[in-house]
C-alpha cells in the first residue's frame, strides 16, 4: 500500500495535531492482518502527511476503531526521538508513505520517504525511513540503505509494498534516481534487509516515476507495475511496465499510456493507479489514471490480469458512453483513483476523480465518476457521477472546489460496502455504499476524517 500526494493537499489536513493517547494492544505472533494497523488492535489506522515545526514534513496517524477513524492521534517528524535526520525545510518527510509489517512482529510499520533530504553534501538525495509499529503506535525509525546515492536522486519519490518473491516476508519497492529498487524482507530495526534488486529498462530511455503493487497473475507472489517517462528525440511518452513477482523478478509486457510529439513537455506524466479484480475472475486488473492526457482532458487505462500477466486493455475518458461530461482541457479526469466494492456484489468498483471539471461556468468545480465492476470488466454502463450539483450532495457549486483531487473507496464501518470519500475545498464528504451502489442517503461531512491517510 502506498499513497503519493502533494504539498497542496497536505495543507488541507495538516492542522490540529493532538498528542497520542492510546490503550495498549497485545502483539500477535503472526504477521499483522493489516499492514497499516500500527498498534495491533485489529483495526486499520490512517497515516496522513502533516506539517512540522520547521516545515520539513511529518506524519499524523489517526488510529482506527470499529466505526472507522477515531480521535486518538500521533504526530511524527524528523525531530521525533529515534527518527533518522532532522526537521529541515523542504525535506518532504511523509509526503510518500507505504505500510506493511516489515519485521513480522504483528504490528504494521510505515515506510516514509523524505525525497528532499540532503545527505553527504548531495542536495535532494532523498531518504526512506521505516517507522516501527508497537502497542502504543509508531515508535522509532530505521533508515533504509541508499543503494544509489545521487544528488537530486530523490530517493522515495514513490514506494510500494508486497511479498514480491513469495517467501512470506514483506518487501519494499522504492523509486530512486529514476530507477526502481526492490528491498527484500525481512527488515530489522538495526537496518539490515534482504537482497536488493535494481529494475531498469536499460534498453530504452525509461525514467521511473511511480509504482503499483498487487497480484495480477493469480499466484501467491506480488507483482509490480512500474510507471515511467519515455523520452526520445521525437516524442515524450509514459509507459506502464509489468514485472512479474518471483524469486527472480521477471520483466513482462509494457502498455503505452500516452504520448506527445516533440521532445518537450512535462515530466512525471503517467499518473498513478490501483490493482483490483474488477471482473471477479481471480486475477488483479490494473487501472492507471493519466490526467495530463490530451491537454489535461485526462483518461484512465485498464489492463486486465490473466494467468500470464496483463493482457487486454481498454480506456476510459469522458467521451466513454455512460460517463458524465465531455473531454475538455484541464478536466484532469483520472487525477485520483480508488477501488472498492460499493454494492457488496463481490466485484471491485472504481472511483475516478476529475477535479478540474467545469460545471455551469464554475471552473475547477470537480466531480467523481464511480464505475461498477462486472464480469465484462469496467465500462460506463451503470456508472454514477457525483458533484456539488448532484441531487442530495450538500454544499454550493463553486469554482476551485476541486472535488476529485483525492477520492477513496473504503468500508470504514464494516457493513460490507465501501463508502465514497472525497476531498473538496468547500468541504469533504462521505457518501455511503449500499446494495444499489453509492447513495446520498446518509451523506455526512468528512472534514475531520483523514482521507489523505487512507492508504490504498
Amino acid at each position: 500500500m502506498r499513497l503519493h500526494t502533494t504539498a497542496a493537499l497536505a495543507a488541507l489536513v495538516a492542522a490540529g495535531l493532538t498528542p497520542l493517547t492510546l490503550p495498549s494492544a497485545p502483539a500477535s505472533a503472526a504477521t499483522a492482518k493489516y499492514g497499516d494497523d500500527f498498534n495491533g488492535d485489529g483495526y486499520r489506522d490512517y497515516a496522513s502527511y502533516a506539517d512540522s515545526p520547521n516545515h520539513g514534513g511529518g506524519v499524523r496517524v489517526t488510529f482506527g476503531t470499529a466505526q472507522g477513524p477515531g480521535t486518538a492521534t500521533q504526530h511524527i517528524d524528523q525531530s521525533t526521538p529515534g527518527v533518522y535526520g532532522a526537521d529541515e525545510e523542504d525535506d518532504a518527510f511523509g509526503e510518500v508513505r507505504a505500510a506493511a509489517d516489515f519485521n513480522g512482529d504483528g504490528y504494521g510499520d510505515l515506510a516514509v520517504a523524505a525525497r528532499g533530504e540532503d545527505a553527504d553534501g548531495r542536495k535532494d538525495q532523498g531518504a526512506v525511513t521505516i517507522l516501527w509499529g508497537s502497542a502504543s503506535g509508531l515508535s522509532g525509525g530505521t533508515a533504509l540503505p541508499n543503494k544509489a546515492p545521487e544528488q537530486y536522486g530523490s530517493m522515495g519519490r514513490d514506494l510500494a509494498t508486497g511479498d514480491f518473491n513469495g517467501d512470506g516476508k514483506q518487501d519494499l519497492a522504492v523509486v530512486n534516481n529514476a530507477k526502481a529498487y526492490v528491498y527484500r524482507g525481512g527488515f530489522t530495526r538495526s537496518g539490515t534487509t534482504g537482497s536488493v534488486s535494481t529494475l531498469d529498462k536499460s534498453s530504452s530511455a525509461f525514467n521511473v516515476t511511480a509504482l503499483i503493487a498487487g497480484k495480477v497473475d493469480g499466484d501467491a507472489k506480488t507483482d509490480l507495475v512500474i510507471i515511467g517517462d519515455v523520452v526520445t528525440s521525437s516524442y515524450i511518452a509514459s509507459d506502464a511496465w509489468f514485472v512479474k513477482g518471483g524469486s527472480t523478478l521477471t520483466s513482462g509486457k509494457t502498455l503505452r499510456l500516452e504520448s506527445q510529439s516533440g521532445n518537450g513537455g512535462q515530466a512525471y506524466r503517467g499518473g498513478d493507479g490501483v490493482i483490483a479484480d474488477f471482473n471477479k475472475d481471480g486475477y488483479g486488473d490494473i487501472a492507471i489514471g493519466t490526467p495530463l492526457y490530451s491537454g489535461y482532458k485526462g483518461r484512465v487505462s485498464l489492463w486486465y490480469g490473466s494467468s500470464t500477466g496483463p493482457g487486454t486493455s481498454s480506456r476510459l475518458t469522458q467521451s466513454t458512453s455512460g460517463v458524465a461530461g465531455t473531454p475538455e482541457a484541464d478536466d484532469w479526469f483520472g487525477s485520483s483513483l480508488s477501488a472498492g466494492d460499493v454494492n457488496g456484489d463481490g466485484y471491485q468498483d472504481l472511483a475516478v476523480g476529475a477535479y478540474g471539471e467545469e460545471i455551469d461556468g464554475k471552473e475547477y468545480a470537480g466531480g467523481v465518476q464511480v464505475f461498477k465492476g462486472r464480469a465484462s470488466g469496467i465500462s460506463g454502463t451503470g456508472s454514477q457521477w457525483f458533484a456539488r450539483n448532484s441531487p442530495g450532495v450538500p454544499g454550493a457549486l463553486t469554482s476551485d472546489d476541486g472535488i476529485g483531487w483525492l477520492v477513496r473507496l473504503r468500508d470504514t464501518n464494516h457493513d460490507g460496502t465501501a463508502d465514497l470519500y472525497f476531498t473538496g475545498q468547500a468541504g469533504s464528504l462521505r457518501l455511503p455504499g449500499s446494495s444499489s451502489g453509492i447513495t446520498t442517503t446518509g451523506v455526512t461531512s468528512a472534514n475531520d476524517v483523514p482521507i489523505e491517510g487512507f492508504l490504498q
